[in-house]
């Protein structure tokens, strides 16, 4: 067996880790999998290029950022996670005078990892309302503490994805404010699972091991939503019954480049990078797998709770 290092982070994006270990596939692959929990993707980077970690969750703003400043670095292999309606929002608690994302300014909002799909997102938002990121201050702050922090009102607003949407709603009454992923960023891509230049090119099988056994669990993931909620549980801060009903987003079963695409050239109109990127450069293409099931998404829940609270006309339709 093969021991692999992999860097995921407790949230649904990562769910298909599990899945390929619970069904065998890295088994099957010969490959032993010793997980590591990373922050973000910005996180994971110097640990991919250090050889740290063989493999990482990377959200697509900061693979792009670090190809347009030093291509070649990072590879992306197999594609994790896609948004959807309530996956990614922003959250104030239950008794903010915040009603409106332009109420923001001069606000405090936290997200995961700064110039990555938070701060991209937010900006987009923020200039719908008329806003810009220079109006806020961002910072950056584990998923993990975002809740303690807006109840001790260290900061006013949170970029928050599942399952601590759900758990701030329902265990503090936190509500949503705005859903991130409408407009220029519906169904955005988010993430996909990278490894290092030097680790693709000195080590192609290792590689293709672990598409393959990613791109099995990707079509379980995307098939079975059963099978993600009995997950969640395993690996994240939250309950059965909670899983149960929390807003979860698609698990594409391709690396489309014209799909990634869309990010980096949002990217380029927001400024994170200063020339256009082609993504089909940043990707390796995992091997033909068997035909997977019909069904290629999971169909969102209906919205968690804090979905339930007034909107306004900053907030999603």
């Amino acid at each position: 067996m093969t021991t692999i290092k992999v860097g995921y982070m407790p949230i649904p994006d990562c769910v298909t880790l599990l899945v390929a270990e619970k069904n065998g596939y890295f088994a099957a692959e010969g490959l032993n999998v010793q997980r590591e929990v990373v922050q973000g993707g910005g996180i994971a980077l110097p640990k991919l290029k250090s050889g740290a970690l063989d493999f990482a969750i990377m959200n697509y703003v900061a693979a792009i950022e670090k190809e347009a400043t030093e291509p070649g670095m990072i590879k992306l292999v197999n594609d994790a996670y896609q948004a959807a309606p309530n996956t990614f929002v922003l959250m104030v608690p239950g008794k903010s005078p915040i009603t409106s994302v332009s109420d923001l300014r001069g606000k405090h909002i936290a997200v995961l990892t700064l110039n990555s799909v938070g701060t991209l997102t937010l900006e987009s938002a923020l200039k719908v309302a008329g806003l810009t990121q220079q109006d806020v201050q961002v910072t950056e702050l584990p998923v993990t503490d975002m809740i303690n922090a807006l109840e001790s009102r260290r900061i006013d607003a949170a970029w928050m994805t599942e399952p601590f949407i759900s758990a701030y709603g329902a265990q503090h009454g936190g509500r949503k404010l705005a859903d991130m992923m409408t407009g220029q960023t519906l169904d955005l891509p988010i993430a996909g699972w990278a490894t290092s230049g030097a680790i693709a090119q000195n080590h192609p099988a290792k590689v293709a091991a672990f598409q393959r056994a990613m791109q099995r669990a990707q079509a379980d993931a995307a098939a079975d939503r059963a099978l993600v909620i009995s997950l969640l549980p395993t690996y994240t801060k939250i309950n059965p019954a909670a899983a149960s009903s929390i807003s979860i987003g698609v698990f594409p079963l391709d690396l489309a480049p014209t799909r990634i695409q869309r990010v980096a050239d949002l990217m380029l109109d927001y400024r994170y990078i200063d020339k256009p990127v082609d993504v089909a450069h940043l990707l390796i293409q995992p091997p033909a797998i068997p035909t997977p099931p019909a069904a290629s998404v999971l169909s969102p829940p209906p919205p968690p709770s804090p979905s339930a609270a007034p909107r306004s006309q900053d907030s999603a339709p």
